[in-house]
């Protein structure tokens, strides 16, 4: 018989929904907790609980009893080293409420994956385990809860009964964590006596902890108040898809994600300003009078206006912030560290934009709070930082808007995620700053020139022989009476660069700024000849994003690494080999191919001067400049 079949057809549908989580630190019993909850309140059916004792027998750590964790930790992985590593969602419903449970993992390891539970929960059930009292894990946990956005918490004080439930233990635990808790803006934090193992305090009030007056687990998940502050936020419509049924029909499609709005009302579009009203509100079950958060809808205007996918609408007097840069708390969750100012995708609601990192301002120890010095963040931990968009952008602080305020970090060449962010405010740029007009540009000094403007830029390995082309290109170039300039990698070390080391930051740092100055030397009609290793693909195509398209020419001077080591003309190869260098390009820091240069030159089978005139050659084709 299914369980449920006490609710009525489609009472669950109707009720609220709580989104909680389990966290804590590892072995604290979050599964078990879960895994009872479902238990207690009677949604597992009877093949599952034929399965479970199997499966308990097999894997349990609870000697001959049934082991609760078990309906939670689904990979083999979880069952055989008995850890949870995923994050485990279930769903069960009661009389009064629904619920969505994340089930979150205790080592530190996987602190992405708790991170990944907690964006979408109301409330977390801070685990402890009697025994041990509060860990450094539980301090991570609780820290990260704070920080995205969880303002309720219940400190479940797990295997109570293992300390022979002794008000004593339970009272000096609260005491510690309320104390550690008190700097981290929790609105409630409810204390509750459990062991998830036998059901004490979860469903009913144990006769073991008579001591304790405080409601039991599962009451207070049905009737603390979630609604009144999701109630209270400020309308806000992502659009996801702009829906062209047939050629009387434009809907806006996307997901209430807070406030309400109603036909008839007017909205405003956030990064343009543009205002319109409210036509119709459409589902799929036909139309409706009014839409409010969790509701998917498309809205149809009175009139056109200018809105595609990624736009935020929003009411007139209640606008988002909008702006190109921004402060925010970062979750870096992938193995490479971050780079600051390398170019990323930033995903912030259903907008896609280009964006960097321009500063890590500081390092959060998770464990005190303290704010340590930072250059990069590894995997797994938080810091604050600068950002900036290629285009304005609307967002609301994280602190007024969780679904707004929040935003992702992707790779631009594997899409692959590398961080979770949460908005603090915006930047703003002084506003006595502006574009400067300039009676002559570009195309009049090039012009008088008598050339095209360009980037030239050499890229390959140490030893590669870039310089020694490059230098040889100049010296044509120079001989047919152009206007170029070269800028060469270890000469601007002694100048512009001078400040920067070889570290992955301060290598995409030298790039930028090598960058920003061949485009003014461009914009000045120069053809620039850049001669650097440049490792890495991101920097070389920010570069190239900096001018027009036929104006960066990536040149791959590709030669063996064993050849280069042969050549070693610096004597720097024999210096990684014996130690004194580290971080070297090739042998412990890598080299990213070019994909698809303009020019690629092997130089194994040919002179420098052939390879010098083979470029010379592209640029007369090209017509950047005149034939010889």
């Amino acid at each position: 018989m299914d369980p449920r079949a006490t609710t009525k057809p489609g009472q669950a549908r109707t009720k609220d929904q709580l989104r909680f989580m389990t966290c804590g630190s590892v072995d604290d019993g979050k599964s078990t907790l879960i895994g009872r909850l479902l238990y207690d309140s009677k949604v597992i059916y009877e093949d599952q609980l034929t399965e479970l004792a199997r499966d308990s027998a097999k894997h349990g750590a609870s000697d001959n009893d049934i082991d609760f964790a078990l309906l939670v930790d689904g990979l083999e992985a979880e069952r055989e080293q008995a850890i949870t590593i995923d994050v485990a969602y279930r769903f069960f419903s009661t009389m009064r409420r629904s619920f969505m449970v994340a089930d979150t993992p205790g080592h530190e390891q996987y602190t992405r994956n708790m991170a990944a539970g907690a964006s979408n929960a109301q409330l977390a059930i801070v685990l402890i385990d009697a025994r041990k009292g509060v860990l450094v894990q539980t301090k991570r946990h609780s820290y990260i809860c704070s920080l995205l956005g969880i303002r309720h918490v219940v400190l479940a004080v797990n295997k109570i009964d293992l300390v022979n439930y002794k008000k004593e233990t339970f009272d000096r635990i609260v005491d510690d964590y309320v104390a550690f808790a008190a700097g981290l803006g929790f609105t409630s934090i409810v204390p509750i006596p459990i062991s998830a193992r036998h059901g004490d305090n979860i469903i009913n009030r144990s006769g073991n902890t008579q001591w304790y007056q405080g409601p039991c687990l599962l009451h207070y998940l049905e009737t603390i108040d979630i609604q009144s502050e999701a109630a209270s936020q400020t309308f806000r419509f992502p659009v996801q898809w702009v829906n062209r049924a047939n050629l009387d029909f434009r809907g806006y499609a996307g997901l209430v994600t807070s406030g309400s709005i109603s036909a008839g009302d007017e909205i405003v579009v956030a990064t343009s300003g543009q205002t319109a009203r409210v036509k119709r509100i459409v589902t799929q079950d036909g139309d409706l009078p009014r839409a409010e958060a969790g509701d998917a809808v498309a809205i149809t205007l009175e009139g056109e206006i200018d809105i595609g996918r990624g736009d935020l609408l929003a009411r007139p007097t209640e606008r988002p912030e909008v702006a190109d840069q921004f402060a925010a708390y970062l979750i870096w969750t992938d193995h490479n560290p971050l780079v600051a100012g390398r170019n990323y995708i930033l995903r912030i609601g259903t907008r896609t934009v280009p964006g960097s990192i321009t500063a890590v301002k500081h390092r959060i120890d998770v464990n005190t709070r303290e704010h340590l010095a930072a250059k990069t963040l590894r995997l797994n931990e938080i810091g604050f930082c600068n950002f900036a968009t290629a285009l304005p952008t609307a967002f609301d602080p994280y602190e007024v808007n969780r679904k707004t305020g929040s935003f992702i970090v992707i790779d631009r060449y594997t899409n692959r995620t590398l961080g979770a962010g949460m908005i603090a405010f915006p930047l703003r740029r002084a506003t006595n700053i502006a574009w400067q007009p300039l009676s002559i540009g570009k195309t009049e000094r090039a012009a008088q020139k008598n050339q095209k403007p360009c980037i030239v830029w050499f890229t390959g390995l140490s030893g590669a022989g870039k310089s020694t082309i490059a230098n040889i290109v100049d010296q044509k170039l120079f001989a047919m009476s152009c206007h170029a300039t070269l800028l060469d990698g270890d000469n601007v070390r002694h100048g512009l660069n001078r400040d920067l080391g070889f570290a992955e930051a301060d290598r995409v740092e030298n790039i930028r700024r090598v960058g920003e100055l061949a485009k003014l030397m461009v914009d000045s009609g120069l053809i620039v000849i850049c001669s650097f290793i440049s490792p890495y693909r991101a920097e070389r195509d920010m570069v190239r994003k900096l001018v027009a398209k036929e104006e960066f020419i990536e040149v791959f001077v590709d030669t063996p690494i064993e050849e280069c080591a042969r050549r070693d003309p610096k004597g720097l190869y024999s210096k990684v080999k014996s130690g004194k260098i580290r971080n070297f390009t090739g042998i412990d820091a890598p080299y990213e191919t070019p994909i698809t240069p303009e020019i690629h030159l092997k130089t194994v089978s040919h002179t420098p001067e052939q390879l010098a005139e083979a470029v010379v050659d592209v640029l007369i084709e090209r017509a950047i400049v005149h034939g010889r």
